[in-house]
C-alpha cells in the first residue's frame, strides 16, 4: 500500500510524516510526500529531529505532485493545520482521502528548546498515528470504513 503525504511546501510535517511511516512500515507498506508548493528544501530542524529520533533521513527532498504520476498512491493524508487557516492541497486522483491536520512546528517562536519540543510532540504525534494505521484490518475494510478510521485516527 503506498500512502501519500501532502502539505504546502513539503518541508516539514509531510516530510516528517513520510519518513516516520516508512520507519515503522512493515513489509508493503510505503510512503512518499509532496506539496502543493513545495520550498525546494526540507527544513534543517526537520532533518534533525528524525536523526535524534534514530530514524533515516536519505532520500528526504522537498518535491511536487510529479514526483508520484507513475505510482498513484492508495491513500492520501493531507497534514496541513486547517485550523491556522493554511489550504491544504487537493489530491483529484481516486485514492482514499483523510486529513490528519498537524499544527507547523516550524511556526513556532521562542528559545530553542521551545521550539525543539514543538517538533519533538509533532513527531510524536504522528507516530502514535501511523502505529494506529498499521493494525487497522484493510483487508476486511471497505473504502468507506478505511476513511472512517482514518477519520478516527486523526483525533489521536
Amino acid at each position: 500500500m503506498k500512502v501519500l503525504f501532502m502539505c504546502t511546501a513539503n518541508s516539514c510535517r509531510s516530510i516528517l510524516s513520510e519518513a516516520m511511516f516508512n520507519h515503522l512500515a512493515p513489509d508493503g507498506f510505503e510512503a512518499i510526500s509532496s506539496g502543493s508548493f513545495p520550498k525546494g528544501l526540507v527544513l534543517p530542524r526537520s532533518l534533525s529531529t528524525l536523526q535524534a529520533a534514530g530514524i533515516r533521513t536519505e532520500g528526504l527532498y522537498s518535491k511536487g505532485n510529479d514526483v508520484f504520476e507513475g505510482s498513484p498512491p492508495d491513500v492520501v493524508i493531507t497534514v496541513c493545520d486547517k485550523a491556522a487557516g493554511e489550504a491544504c492541497p487537493v489530491y483529484f486522483g481516486p485514492a482514499v482521502k483523510a486529513h490528519w491536520g498537524l499544527e507547523d512546528p516550524s511556526d513556532v517562536q521562542g528559545d530553542d528548546a521551545r521550539v525543539q519540543a514543538a517538533f519533538d510532540a509533532t513527531l510524536k504525534t504522528i507516530a502514535t498515528r501511523c502505529r494506529a494505521f498499521f493494525i487497522l484490518p484493510f483487508a476486511e475494510l471497505s473504502p468507506t470504513e478505511l476513511k472512517a478510521e482514518l477519520a478516527r485516527i486523526a483525533e489521536l
